[in-house]
């Protein structure tokens, strides 16, 4: 009796009142007890979201505080050793060794004996570049082609050799040219008939195989990889047995080189072979262009060169100034006799 009593009494109460007052208090009970019901929210809207953005102070209208860069932790690089005292070590804890690439030649002839791996397999060199040397446009990965003193394949490319000429025409054929002749085989490559590694050309076939070039594309013969020239067997006999190697969108070059059954002063010579072949674009004003020489065989680990003695090195800064002060002197003296 006493609820219901004191529940009328409220309502009695809340009549008399505004609304405004006592609002949760006129609310129906729910099957909470009443001091829950008085702790959960009754307003018909969301609450108004505070702005991240802070009121700029007087003095400074129109400047935003730019956030404080976050700074990184140096990692910490432990100093490595040199050389392993013993012959069980971690790899990790020592300096990656640094071989001459005979004694790296003969360890990969080691390896593939205690293997009993093929004897014959792919030596490779894993050559990486230096495509900005300092510049603000670096070069973009290129193709290039090098004769091997040593050969290590036994089959040729097939080449074929435009000339108008008879005489010249079968010049080439005697040089080993698949085929030889004029705008005659210009339908033929259009067709699809005839296919080759390389094309060379005379220069006064040049402006009549032009429609050639959107089917030949980086075969097209060309005067700067050495494709045009009058002097058709020197020619042939270099497309015929060179070596092609790409420069990747990562710099670096990865070609097989030569065969490990090789003596060692061929594969080296080989390897030579390549590395002028990349040294040709660079500039000793910006450095040296390779930074690492690696070789590995198909079956085994790869191994770094010292390569500063294979490829021309830029003079130190105190030899330049040397020679700029020498010069500087000659000249003066130039000066002073002329003046007597």
């Amino acid at each position: 009796m006493a609820a219901p009593m004191v529940r009328c009494c409220m309502r009695a109460v809340t009549s008399l009142c505004p609304n405004r007052v006592f609002t949760r208090l006129g609310k129906q009970c729910t099957v909470l007890p009443t001091f829950s019901n008085l702790l959960i929210s009754d307003r018909p809207y969301s609450a108004k979201k505070q702005s991240s953005k802070t009121k700029p102070k007087s003095g400074t209208k129109g400047k935003t505080s730019e956030p404080e860069p976050v700074r990184k932790r140096k990692r910490f690089k432990p100093v490595l050793l040199s050389e392993p005292t013993d012959d069980v070590y971690l790899t990790w804890y020592y300096q990656r060794p640094i071989y001459e690439a005979e004694v790296a030649v003969d360890m990969l002839k080691k390896f593939q004996e205690l293997d009993f791996t093929y004897p014959r397999q792919h030596v490779y060199a894993d050559i990486t570049l230096d495509m900005s040397m300092g510049k603000k446009k670096p070069l973009e990965p290129f193709e290039a082609t090098v004769l091997l003193p040593h050969r290590f394949v036994d089959d040729f490319h097939k080449v074929v050799a435009f000339t108008e000429n008879a005489e010249e025409a079968a010049l080439a054929k005697e040089n080993g040219a698949a085929f030889a002749g004029g705008f005659e085989l210009v339908k033929s490559i259009l067709d699809g008939e005839i296919q080759a590694d390389y094309y060379v050309a005379v220069p006064a076939m040049l402006n009549k195989i032009n429609s050639l070039r959107t089917v030949l594309n980086d075969k097209h013969p060309r005067a700067k990889n050495g494709s045009v020239s009058y002097d058709i067997p020197k020619m042939l006999s270099f497309f015929r047995a060179c070596h092609t190697y790409k420069v990747e969108a990562d710099h670096r070059v990865q070609s097989p080189i030569a065969t490990l059954d090789m003596p060692t002063d061929h594969i080296v010579a080989n390897k030579l072979a390549i590395l002028k072949g990349c040294v040709w674009l660079q500039s000793l004003a910006y450095g040296s262009f390779v930074t690492r020489l690696f070789i590995r065989s198909s079956t085994s680990e790869g191994l770094q060169l010292k390569f500063e003695r294979f490829v021309p090195q830029p003079a130190s800064k105190e030899k330049a100034e040397e020679k700029v002060t020498e010069g500087d002197a000659d000249t003066d003296d130039e000066e002073m006799q002329e003046a007597k």
